[in-house]
Protein backbone atom coordinates (compact mmCIF):
# COMPACT_ATOMS: atom_id res chain seq x y z
CA UNK A 1 0.00 0.00 0.00
CA UNK A 2 1.51 3.27 -1.01
CA UNK A 3 -0.11 6.76 -0.42
CA UNK A 4 -3.63 6.43 1.75
CA UNK A 5 -4.73 9.56 4.00
CA UNK A 6 -7.03 12.07 5.15
CA UNK A 7 -8.80 11.84 1.83
CA UNK A 8 -9.31 8.25 1.75
CA UNK A 9 -10.61 8.57 5.45
CA UNK A 10 -13.03 11.70 4.58
CA UNK A 11 -14.29 9.28 1.23
CA UNK A 12 -15.47 6.46 3.13
CA UNK A 13 -17.23 8.68 5.76
CA UNK A 14 -18.52 10.49 3.19
CA UNK A 15 -20.61 6.76 2.00
CA UNK A 16 -21.45 5.91 5.00
CA UNK A 17 -22.86 9.44 6.04
CA UNK A 18 -25.26 8.69 2.90
CA UNK A 19 -26.93 5.59 4.95
CA UNK A 20 -27.25 4.60 1.09
CA UNK A 21 -23.85 2.92 0.07
CA UNK A 22 -24.94 -0.08 -1.95
CA UNK A 23 -23.89 -0.60 -5.12
CA UNK A 24 -27.21 1.01 -6.65
CA UNK A 25 -28.08 4.41 -4.97
CA UNK A 26 -29.81 7.20 -5.36
CA UNK A 27 -26.68 9.16 -3.04
CA UNK A 28 -23.39 9.41 -4.38
CA UNK A 29 -23.35 6.49 -6.73
CA UNK A 30 -19.41 6.18 -6.49
CA UNK A 31 -19.07 3.26 -7.69
CA UNK A 32 -20.31 4.37 -10.95
CA UNK A 33 -18.62 7.50 -10.63
CA UNK A 34 -15.59 5.51 -10.46
CA UNK A 35 -15.80 3.19 -13.01
CA UNK A 36 -16.44 6.71 -15.18
CA UNK A 37 -13.23 7.91 -13.75
CA UNK A 38 -11.35 5.23 -14.80
CA UNK A 39 -12.63 4.75 -18.14
CA UNK A 40 -11.88 8.39 -18.88
CA UNK A 41 -8.08 7.49 -17.40
CA UNK A 42 -7.30 4.49 -19.57
CA UNK A 43 -9.39 5.85 -22.58
CA UNK A 44 -11.66 3.45 -22.86
CA UNK A 45 -15.35 2.81 -23.67
CA UNK A 46 -16.33 0.19 -20.53
CA UNK A 47 -15.46 -0.63 -16.79
CA UNK A 48 -16.79 -2.70 -14.42
CA UNK A 49 -15.52 -1.76 -10.71
CA UNK A 50 -15.41 -5.98 -9.04
CA UNK A 51 -13.86 -7.69 -5.92
CA UNK A 52 -10.72 -8.62 -7.41
CA UNK A 53 -8.41 -8.79 -10.35
CA UNK A 54 -8.94 -12.61 -10.63
CA UNK A 55 -12.95 -11.54 -10.97
CA UNK A 56 -11.91 -9.13 -13.45
CA UNK A 57 -10.15 -11.66 -15.36
CA UNK A 58 -12.94 -14.55 -15.03
CA UNK A 59 -15.12 -11.74 -16.30
CA UNK A 60 -13.57 -11.02 -19.09
CA UNK A 61 -13.10 -15.01 -20.19
CA UNK A 62 -16.55 -14.91 -19.51
CA UNK A 63 -17.46 -12.30 -21.99
CA UNK A 64 -15.31 -13.93 -24.89
CA UNK A 65 -17.41 -17.04 -24.41
CA UNK A 66 -14.39 -19.05 -23.54
CA UNK A 67 -15.42 -22.73 -21.57
CA UNK A 68 -14.50 -25.98 -21.92
CA UNK A 69 -12.97 -27.42 -24.82
CA UNK A 70 -10.79 -24.16 -25.07
CA UNK A 71 -7.18 -23.55 -24.31
CA UNK A 72 -5.88 -20.46 -23.02
CA UNK A 73 -1.92 -19.65 -22.71
CA UNK A 74 -0.72 -18.40 -19.46
CA UNK A 75 2.85 -17.65 -18.61
CA UNK A 76 5.21 -19.41 -16.36
CA UNK A 77 5.37 -16.48 -13.93
CA UNK A 78 2.54 -15.01 -12.68
CA UNK A 79 0.24 -14.71 -9.66
CA UNK A 80 -1.68 -18.22 -9.47
CA UNK A 81 -4.78 -16.10 -10.09
CA UNK A 82 -4.31 -15.94 -13.81
CA UNK A 83 -4.08 -20.17 -13.83
CA UNK A 84 -7.33 -20.00 -12.16
CA UNK A 85 -9.22 -17.71 -13.71
CA UNK A 86 -8.53 -20.13 -17.21
CA UNK A 87 -9.96 -23.23 -15.16
CA UNK A 88 -12.79 -21.23 -13.42
CA UNK A 89 -14.44 -20.82 -16.92
CA UNK A 90 -13.86 -24.84 -17.80
CA UNK A 91 -11.03 -24.14 -19.97
CA UNK A 92 -7.57 -25.35 -19.73
CA UNK A 93 -4.40 -22.82 -19.02
CA UNK A 94 -1.48 -24.12 -21.48
CA UNK A 95 1.41 -22.81 -19.46
CA UNK A 96 4.51 -21.01 -21.34
CA UNK A 97 8.07 -19.62 -20.51
CA UNK A 98 8.78 -16.18 -19.41
CA UNK A 99 11.48 -13.92 -21.70
CA UNK A 100 14.24 -12.37 -20.27
CA UNK A 101 12.44 -9.83 -19.15
CA UNK A 102 10.57 -11.87 -17.08
CA UNK A 103 7.16 -11.13 -18.81
CA UNK A 104 5.74 -13.95 -21.36
CA UNK A 105 7.28 -15.01 -24.15
CA UNK A 106 6.06 -14.40 -27.56
CA UNK A 107 8.28 -17.00 -29.78
CA UNK A 108 6.49 -19.75 -27.16
CA UNK A 109 3.38 -18.09 -27.27
CA UNK A 110 3.48 -19.01 -30.80
CA UNK A 111 4.73 -22.93 -30.66
CA UNK A 112 1.96 -23.55 -28.37
CA UNK A 113 -1.00 -22.21 -30.40
CA UNK A 114 -3.40 -24.61 -31.62
CA UNK A 115 -6.84 -24.92 -33.11
CA UNK A 116 -8.44 -24.64 -29.52
CA UNK A 117 -6.28 -21.40 -28.64
CA UNK A 118 -8.86 -19.09 -27.69
CA UNK A 119 -6.78 -16.60 -25.95
CA UNK A 120 -3.56 -15.36 -24.17
CA UNK A 121 -3.32 -13.66 -21.15
CA UNK A 122 -0.10 -11.40 -21.17
CA UNK A 123 1.08 -10.50 -17.70
CA UNK A 124 2.60 -7.43 -16.26
CA UNK A 125 4.51 -9.07 -13.44
CA UNK A 126 6.22 -6.48 -11.12
CA UNK A 127 4.90 -3.81 -13.46
CA UNK A 128 7.46 -4.96 -16.23
CA UNK A 129 5.82 -4.16 -19.56
CA UNK A 130 5.25 -7.03 -21.70
CA UNK A 131 6.41 -6.88 -25.93
CA UNK A 132 2.46 -6.12 -26.67
CA UNK A 133 3.41 -5.52 -30.41
CA UNK A 134 4.68 -8.99 -30.72
CA UNK A 135 1.90 -10.12 -29.03
CA UNK A 136 -0.91 -8.22 -30.71
CA UNK A 137 0.86 -9.31 -33.80
CA UNK A 138 0.82 -12.58 -33.26
CA UNK A 139 -2.96 -12.81 -31.64
CA UNK A 140 -4.07 -11.02 -35.08
CA UNK A 141 -2.17 -13.43 -37.17
CA UNK A 142 -4.12 -16.74 -35.10
CA UNK A 143 -7.32 -15.31 -34.54
CA UNK A 144 -6.79 -15.14 -30.88
CA UNK A 145 -7.78 -12.84 -28.56
CA UNK A 146 -5.62 -10.92 -25.11
CA UNK A 147 -6.99 -10.31 -22.20
CA UNK A 148 -4.20 -8.68 -20.18
CA UNK A 149 -3.42 -9.12 -16.53
CA UNK A 150 -1.96 -6.12 -15.53
CA UNK A 151 -2.77 -6.46 -11.52
CA UNK A 152 0.80 -5.50 -10.56
CA UNK A 153 0.99 -2.49 -13.30
CA UNK A 154 -1.72 0.14 -12.11
CA UNK A 155 -1.05 3.29 -14.14
CA UNK A 156 1.48 1.65 -15.90
CA UNK A 157 2.62 1.83 -19.81
CA UNK A 158 3.95 0.34 -22.68
CA UNK A 159 4.89 3.16 -25.06
CA UNK A 160 3.00 5.73 -23.64
CA UNK A 161 -0.65 4.18 -23.68
CA UNK A 162 -1.64 1.94 -20.34
CA UNK A 163 -1.25 -0.93 -20.26
CA UNK A 164 -4.18 -2.93 -19.98
CA UNK A 165 -6.01 -1.32 -23.02
CA UNK A 166 -4.11 -3.04 -25.61
CA UNK A 167 -5.89 -6.44 -25.72
CA UNK A 168 -9.79 -7.70 -25.87
CA UNK A 169 -9.75 -6.53 -22.44
CA UNK A 170 -7.89 -5.66 -19.26
CA UNK A 171 -8.03 -6.68 -15.79
CA UNK A 172 -6.75 -4.65 -12.68
CA UNK A 173 -6.02 -5.33 -8.82
CA UNK A 174 -6.43 -3.11 -6.41
CA UNK A 175 -5.70 -5.40 -3.15
CA UNK A 176 -3.60 -4.28 -0.07
CA UNK A 177 -0.52 -5.31 -2.57
CA UNK A 178 -1.20 -3.04 -5.08
CA UNK A 179 0.22 0.79 -6.32
CA UNK A 180 -3.07 1.95 -5.58
CA UNK A 181 -5.87 0.39 -3.31
CA UNK A 182 -8.87 -0.34 -1.31
CA UNK A 183 -7.46 -3.62 0.65
CA UNK A 184 -9.41 -5.35 -2.05
CA UNK A 185 -10.95 -4.74 -5.56
CA UNK A 186 -10.10 -5.15 -9.14
CA UNK A 187 -11.72 -3.80 -11.88
CA UNK A 188 -12.67 -4.97 -15.99
CA UNK A 189 -11.50 -2.63 -18.84
CA UNK A 190 -12.63 -3.10 -22.38
CA UNK A 191 -13.72 -1.58 -25.54
CA UNK A 192 -15.91 -4.34 -26.20
CA UNK A 193 -19.55 -3.72 -25.74
CA UNK A 194 -20.53 -7.49 -25.89
CA UNK A 195 -17.36 -8.47 -23.28
CA UNK A 196 -18.42 -5.72 -21.03
CA UNK A 197 -22.14 -6.47 -21.22
CA UNK A 198 -21.71 -10.20 -20.73
CA UNK A 199 -19.01 -9.21 -17.74
CA UNK A 200 -21.45 -6.94 -16.08
CA UNK A 201 -24.09 -9.85 -16.04
CA UNK A 202 -21.26 -12.52 -14.61
CA UNK A 203 -19.51 -10.08 -12.27
CA UNK A 204 -22.87 -9.70 -10.10
CA UNK A 205 -25.87 -12.15 -11.66
CA UNK A 206 -27.44 -12.35 -8.26
CA UNK A 207 -28.71 -8.41 -8.60
CA UNK A 208 -27.93 -7.29 -11.81
CA UNK A 209 -31.02 -7.70 -13.48
CA UNK A 210 -32.86 -6.83 -10.34
CA UNK A 211 -31.06 -3.85 -8.46
CA UNK A 212 -30.90 -0.61 -10.25
CA UNK A 213 -30.89 -0.06 -13.97
CA UNK A 214 -27.95 -1.95 -14.58
CA UNK A 215 -29.02 -3.73 -17.87
CA UNK A 216 -30.49 -0.32 -19.25
CA UNK A 217 -29.14 -0.61 -23.05
CA UNK A 218 -27.52 -4.31 -22.78
CA UNK A 219 -28.50 -6.69 -25.54
CA UNK A 220 -26.67 -9.54 -23.81
CA UNK A 221 -29.41 -12.29 -22.55
CA UNK A 222 -28.61 -12.72 -18.65
CA UNK A 223 -27.52 -15.55 -17.24
CA UNK A 224 -25.99 -17.68 -14.26
CA UNK A 225 -23.11 -15.96 -13.16
CA UNK A 226 -21.25 -15.33 -9.79
CA UNK A 227 -20.96 -12.08 -7.19
CA UNK A 228 -17.96 -10.54 -7.39
CA UNK A 229 -20.16 -6.53 -6.32
CA UNK A 230 -18.30 -4.20 -4.31
CA UNK A 231 -19.99 -1.26 -2.42
CA UNK A 232 -20.18 2.47 -2.15
CA UNK A 233 -17.37 2.32 0.31
CA UNK A 234 -14.91 0.10 -2.30
CA UNK A 235 -15.84 2.77 -4.56
CA UNK A 236 -14.99 5.89 -2.69
CA UNK A 237 -11.50 4.93 -2.11
CA UNK A 238 -10.89 4.09 -5.04
CA UNK A 239 -11.85 7.20 -6.56
CA UNK A 240 -9.47 9.00 -4.28
CA UNK A 241 -6.64 6.61 -5.14
CA UNK A 242 -7.13 7.29 -8.66
CA UNK A 243 -6.56 11.03 -7.92
CA UNK A 244 -2.92 9.91 -6.57
CA UNK A 245 -2.18 7.45 -9.35
CA UNK A 246 -0.55 10.18 -11.89
CA UNK A 247 1.71 11.54 -9.47
CA UNK A 248 2.91 7.74 -7.68
CA UNK A 249 3.75 6.89 -11.01
CA UNK A 250 5.55 9.84 -11.74
CA UNK A 251 7.27 9.80 -8.47
CA UNK A 252 7.77 5.97 -8.65
CA UNK A 253 9.46 6.36 -12.55
CA UNK A 254 11.87 9.32 -11.15
CA UNK A 255 12.79 7.48 -7.98
CA UNK A 256 13.86 4.27 -10.32
CA UNK A 257 15.72 6.27 -12.71
CA UNK A 258 18.07 8.53 -9.26
CA UNK A 259 19.04 4.88 -7.92
CA UNK A 260 19.52 3.19 -10.92
CA UNK A 261 21.98 6.43 -11.87
CA UNK A 262 23.57 5.94 -8.13
CA UNK A 263 24.49 2.51 -9.06
CA UNK A 264 27.77 1.31 -9.51
CA UNK A 265 28.92 0.68 -13.36
CA UNK A 266 28.16 -2.78 -14.46
CA UNK A 267 25.14 -3.39 -12.75
CA UNK A 268 23.36 -5.67 -14.90
CA UNK A 269 19.70 -4.27 -15.01
CA UNK A 270 17.17 -7.19 -16.45
CA UNK A 271 16.11 -6.18 -20.09
CA UNK A 272 12.62 -4.46 -20.87
CA UNK A 273 10.21 -4.03 -23.63
CA UNK A 274 9.68 -0.90 -22.31
CA UNK A 275 12.11 0.72 -19.47
CA UNK A 276 9.03 2.80 -17.55
CA UNK A 277 6.16 -0.06 -17.40
CA UNK A 278 5.42 0.04 -13.98
CA UNK A 279 8.06 1.33 -12.08
CA UNK A 280 7.55 -0.52 -9.02
CA UNK A 281 10.67 -2.84 -9.59
CA UNK A 282 14.38 -2.52 -10.19
CA UNK A 283 15.60 -5.83 -11.62
CA UNK A 284 19.24 -7.01 -11.65
CA UNK A 285 20.33 -10.51 -12.96
CA UNK A 286 23.47 -12.32 -12.01
CA UNK A 287 25.34 -14.88 -13.63
CA UNK A 288 24.38 -17.34 -11.07
CA UNK A 289 21.53 -17.90 -8.47
CA UNK A 290 25.24 -18.38 -6.02
CA UNK A 291 25.66 -15.44 -6.32
CA UNK A 292 22.36 -14.01 -6.44
CA UNK A 293 21.94 -15.09 -3.02
CA UNK A 294 25.08 -13.76 -1.96
CA UNK A 295 24.03 -10.24 -2.88
CA UNK A 296 20.94 -10.39 -1.22
CA UNK A 297 22.58 -12.02 2.25
CA UNK A 298 24.90 -8.96 2.12
CA UNK A 299 22.42 -6.48 1.29
CA UNK A 300 20.10 -7.97 4.57
CA UNK A 301 23.13 -7.44 6.38
CA UNK A 302 23.22 -3.82 5.77
CA UNK A 303 19.58 -3.46 6.00
CA UNK A 304 18.36 -3.93 2.53
CA UNK A 305 15.86 -6.06 1.87
CA UNK A 306 15.98 -7.81 -1.44
CA UNK A 307 13.35 -10.34 -3.11
CA UNK A 308 14.63 -13.05 -5.26
CA UNK A 309 11.68 -14.30 -7.04
CA UNK A 310 12.98 -17.78 -7.36
CA UNK A 311 11.74 -17.62 -3.56
CA UNK A 312 8.08 -16.24 -3.53
CA UNK A 313 6.32 -19.57 -4.43
CA UNK A 314 3.20 -18.84 -5.35
CA UNK A 315 4.28 -16.58 -8.30
CA UNK A 316 5.56 -19.76 -9.93
CA UNK A 317 4.31 -22.70 -11.84
CA UNK A 318 5.59 -24.84 -9.91
CA UNK A 319 4.12 -24.18 -6.91
CA UNK A 320 0.57 -23.88 -8.55
CA UNK A 321 -0.66 -26.86 -6.27
CA UNK A 322 -4.09 -27.30 -7.74
CA UNK A 323 -3.05 -26.42 -11.75
CA UNK A 324 0.00 -28.87 -11.43
CA UNK A 325 -2.15 -31.62 -10.09
CA UNK A 326 -4.54 -30.97 -12.34
CA UNK A 327 -7.47 -30.46 -9.45
CA UNK A 328 -9.57 -27.33 -11.02
CA UNK A 329 -12.67 -28.30 -8.75
CA UNK A 330 -13.99 -30.01 -6.29
CA UNK A 331 -16.72 -31.64 -7.75
CA UNK A 332 -14.96 -33.89 -10.33
CA UNK A 333 -17.90 -33.51 -13.12
CA UNK A 334 -17.14 -29.37 -12.67
CA UNK A 335 -13.62 -29.90 -12.80
CA UNK A 336 -12.22 -29.09 -16.22
CA UNK A 337 -9.39 -30.89 -16.31
CA UNK A 338 -11.79 -34.07 -16.11
CA UNK A 339 -14.24 -32.76 -18.86
CA UNK A 340 -14.29 -34.87 -22.13
CA UNK A 341 -14.11 -31.78 -23.87
CA UNK A 342 -10.95 -30.90 -23.04
CA UNK A 343 -9.38 -34.51 -22.68
CA UNK A 344 -7.13 -34.04 -25.82
CA UNK A 345 -5.96 -30.33 -24.97
CA UNK A 346 -2.25 -29.39 -23.43
CA UNK A 347 -2.24 -30.01 -20.02
CA UNK A 348 0.58 -32.34 -19.80
CA UNK A 349 1.95 -30.15 -16.79
CA UNK A 350 5.64 -31.32 -15.38
CA UNK A 351 7.97 -29.31 -12.60
CA UNK A 352 10.87 -28.87 -15.04
CA UNK A 353 8.65 -27.39 -18.19
CA UNK A 354 9.91 -24.13 -18.58
CA UNK A 355 13.46 -24.03 -17.46
CA UNK A 356 14.51 -20.86 -18.63
CA UNK A 357 12.29 -18.84 -16.40
CA UNK A 358 13.20 -21.13 -13.12
CA UNK A 359 16.91 -19.84 -14.53
CA UNK A 360 15.78 -16.51 -14.88
CA UNK A 361 13.97 -16.21 -11.21
CA UNK A 362 16.67 -17.92 -9.52
CA UNK A 363 19.42 -15.32 -10.83
CA UNK A 364 17.24 -11.98 -10.48
CA UNK A 365 16.80 -9.85 -7.41
CA UNK A 366 14.25 -7.20 -6.93
CA UNK A 367 14.75 -3.93 -5.30
CA UNK A 368 11.53 -2.32 -4.33
CA UNK A 369 11.32 1.51 -5.06
CA UNK A 370 9.24 3.74 -2.96
CA UNK A 371 7.54 6.69 -4.09
CA UNK A 372 7.89 8.54 -1.13
CA UNK A 373 12.00 8.11 -1.27
CA UNK A 374 14.18 11.33 -0.63
CA UNK A 375 17.90 12.24 -2.11
CA UNK A 376 19.15 10.67 1.02
CA UNK A 377 17.17 7.36 0.86
CA UNK A 378 17.95 7.05 -2.44
CA UNK A 379 22.08 7.35 -1.60
CA UNK A 380 21.73 5.14 1.05
CA UNK A 381 19.96 2.34 -0.78
CA UNK A 382 22.67 3.07 -3.65
CA UNK A 383 25.16 2.80 -1.09
CA UNK A 384 24.07 -0.62 0.23
CA UNK A 385 23.87 -2.22 -3.14
CA UNK A 386 27.16 -0.77 -4.79
CA UNK A 387 28.71 -1.95 -1.28
CA UNK A 388 27.05 -5.31 -1.27
CA UNK A 389 28.00 -5.77 -4.95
Amino acid sequence: MFRIGQEEIDAVARALNSKDFFKCNGSGQEVYNFENELKEYMGVEHCVLMSSGFGALTSALIGLGIGPGDEVIVPAYTYIATALAVTAVGAIPVIVEADEALTIDVKEVEKKITKATKAVVPVHIQGFACDMDALCKIAEKYGIAIVEDACQADGGTYKGKPLGTFGDAGAFSFNYYKVITAGEGGALVTNSKKIFERGLIYHDASAVAFFGNQLDGNSEPVFGGTEFRVSDITGAIMREQLKKLPSIIEDLDKNRKALMNALADGVNVIPSHDEKGCPTTLALRFESAEKTNEFAEKCGENGLSIVIPINTGKHIYTNWTQIMEKRGALHPAMDPFKMKENESLQMDYTMDMCPKTLDYLARTAYIAIDPDWTIDDITKVAGTVNKSL
